[in-house]
């Protein structure tokens, strides 16, 4: 699968740049659609994608590049060639909530609502983007010979990257029925992501053959794990005590 949509001149356009942009055009336009319908000034969601949307990006790489550390000390001009691929996906993830954190606290606005509002378009996101690993030829799992097998890098296997889109896609369409539920506390469409994309993650992660590792253990088993218990936490405290305020 050739990586490369198309070239101009000596510029080369990707197709995991043409699914990047796509994934963010579209959760911008669904978050700005439901900012407008829960009365909220949309410029919001603009404002919002230009701050966190660069930092996320950053983070994405710094998170990779600091756990493959023993390949990049060795070759540091291969840092920033992302178009060889290098995203971590919890990396933006952390930078991304991190940065909208400090744009809506500056602006006064509700930290949690704010989350619920954009929690869809980034799950969508996520499960656009699993293609470009898949143009990629990366983020690929162990050798099988089950029927929907693809063939990659000499034999039939795990296509992890389209498991993830699917399960990302499938959450993304529980969000928007989910968020339309009576009783919901703020910030519990976010959370409900956190846990199922997590949940998702980890298993799916078991079946990959270029996983993150920390020691013996794949990382993003070890992050969703943490994920999970904290996001449930979260909701339960909240729940418990029976807070809905400005931030927490």
């Amino acid at each position: 699968m050739d990586p490369i949509a198309f070239e101009i001149g000596p510029f080369s356009v990707r197709w995991y740049g043409i699914l990047m942009s796509t994934s963010l055009a579209l959760g911008t336009f669904l978050a700005y659609w439901e900012a407008m319908k829960q009365k909220i000034d949309p410029d919001h969601v603009i404002n919002l994608v230009i701050v966190a949307a660069p930092l996320a990006f950053i983070g994405a790489r710094v998170y990779y590049v600091i756990f493959r550390w023993s390949y990049y000390s060795k070759n540091p001009s291969e840092i920033p060639a992302i178009w060889h691929g290098g995203l971590a996906i919890h990396g933006a993830l952390i930078m991304g909530t991190l940065a909208g954190y400090f744009y809506v606290k500056r602006q006064g606005l509700n930290f949690w609502q704010m989350a619920d509002i954009v929690a869809p378009s980034i799950v969508l996101g996520q499960a656009i983007g699993r293609w470009g690993n898949f143009f990629n030829q990366e983020a690929y799992g162990y050798p099988t010979n089950l029927p929907w097998a693809m063939y990659i890098d000499g034999a039939y296997r795990h296509p992890t990257f389209l498991y993830e889109s699917l399960w990302d896609f499938g959450i993304f369409l529980f969000l928007l029925w989910f968020r339309r539920r009576k009783g919901l506390r703020r910030g519990e469409v976010f959370l409900t992501y956190a846990i199922a994309y997590s949940a998702g993650r980890f298993v799916i992660e078991g079946f990959r053959t270029d996983s993150l590792m920390l020691g013996s253990l794949r990382m993003a088993q070890v992050i969703s794990v943490v994920i999970i218990i904290a996001a449930a936490a979260v909701i339960y405290y909240r729940r418990k005590i029976s807070v809905d305020n400005k931030y927490f």
